[in-house]
């Protein structure tokens, strides 16, 4: 098919025929609509697309998109998407997860993922709490939170999924949030055209299990004074007047800044070869600090079924030995 054969999509293109079951109020409504919406700016074709879910309430994901889509094992989305990828580098892979799903049990697939540079795109929803099992804690619940298995509050401490993501080597990681549409589409958009694993963690609100979990920074009245936009190449400033700031001493530990100290706020870098900086955002505290959202850290590295590509077409250009070469070559010795 030819760039002008390609139909011009529309978001309702991607809309299935299933019922979508979540419950009345929860915020994975607002990204799957945030999600269509990107898709349809992007023009993604419905045959070249895959949606990948693991277990949980997000893991309905691919019920309701009209693309290739496989509801998978729990944990394990990252695993099965990578041998998609890798059989189809052509196509284009999603991975839909949740912080139950990839903090705990798939832990080790989601670090794997990142560390190899797999061409997938990963949207994990961050809404602190198991909400298809009616209401445990989480990885990323927070110390102290009274859930049905921790009556008492939770003692572990909690995983930052940023964090985690840039010490396993992300090359794309982001931050969004399910009522900020727009700046969720573009987050969508931004990760689609990222060569590698693109992550995106998206604080999403449980309001049965876990209601207002982030309220504390997202409501209308308190968003500009408690959040964070992270722009590439400009100054990182908050507050109603923009008339605050984040610094960073010289071991890359932040401070607030503001008034004449203004001008010492960090111009964001998100392509810095280290990642510091953005390790430093992603585990600041949200009590001290506001909260950052964009993207933390890109840069650019070949992929995972790049290099999977180029060793079987190294393979397959080498001269087909006889099936007798092959049993003897190497060391061989007689037994008698």
């Amino acid at each position: 098919m030819t760039s002008v054969d390609r139909p011009v999509m529309q978001k309702k293109d991607y809309k299935t025929d299933q019922e979508v079951r979540w419950c009345p109020g929860c915020g994975d409504y607002s990204i799957l609509n945030a999600v269509q919406g990107a898709f349809a700016k992007l023009g993604k074709q419905l045959h070249e697309t895959v949606i990948i879910s693991g277990i949980g309430c997000s893991s309905r994901f691919p019920y309701y998109m009209e693309t290739y889509g496989f509801h998978t094992i729990h944990g394990r989305a990252p695993a099965i998407a990578t041998g998609v990828k890798v059989a189809h580098p052509e196509l284009d892979v999603w991975v839909i997860t949740g912080d139950g799903d990839a903090m705990s049990i798939g832990g080790n697939h989601f670090i794997h993922a990142m560390r190899r540079n797999v061409g997938l795109k990963v949207l994990m929803f961050n809404n602190r709490i198991y909400g298809l099992t009616k209401g445990q804690f989480s990885p990323t619940s927070e110390q102290g939170k009274v859930t049905k298995s921790s009556p008492l509050g939770v003692v572990d401490y909690p995983f930052s999924p940023i964090a985690l993501a840039l010490g396993a080597g992300g090359t794309f990681v982001a931050r969004g949030v399910d009522i900020l549409g727009a700046h969720l589409e573009e987050m969508v958009t931004r990760a689609s055209s990222h060569h590698g694993t693109a992550m995106v963690e998206i604080y999403q609100n449980c309001n049965i299990f876990n209601d207002g979990a982030y309220k504390g920074f997202t409501d209308k009245e308190v968003r500009d004074a408690r959040m964070l936009y992270l722009e590439h190449g400009k100054p990182l400033l908050f507050g109603p007047q923009k008339d605050q700031g984040i610094a960073f001493d010289a071991q890359f530990r932040p401070y607030l800044v503001k008034g004449a100290e203004l001008g010492k706020a960090y111009v964001w870098d998100e392509t810095a070869e280290t990642p510091a900086p953005a390790m430093a955002l992603a585990t600041m505290s949200e009590t001290e600090f506001p909260v950052p959202i964009g993207v933390f850290r890109r840069r650019e590295k070949p992929s995972f079924e790049a290099g999977v590509q180029a060793q079987l077409t190294a393979a397959k250009a080498k001269k087909q030995e006889s099936l007798r070469d092959l049993l003897y070559a190497g060391e061989i010795w007689t037994v008698g």
